[in-house]
C-alpha cells in the first residue's frame, strides 16, 4: 500500500467517524466530513493506478 492509498484510508474512515459524529451530535462544519469521504476515496482509488 503506497502512500495515496494510506491517506486514503485514513481521509475516509476520518469522514464517516465524522459523519456520525455529526448525526448523533450536530456540530459546526460537520459538512466537511462528506468532502473527506469524497477525497478519501478519490485518493484510495488513484493510489493503485501505475504511473
Amino acid at each position: 500500500m503506497n502512500s495515496l492509498q494510506t491517506a486514503g484510508v485514513v481521509l475516509t474512515l476520518a469522514g464517516v467517524a465524522g459523519y456520525v459524529v455529526g448525526v448523533l451530535a450536530p456540530y459546526p462544519g460537520r459538512g466537511f466530513s462528506v468532502a473527506g469521504v469524497m477525497v478519501g476515496v478519490t485518493f484510495l482509488s488513484l493510489g493503485g493506478v501505475s504511473r
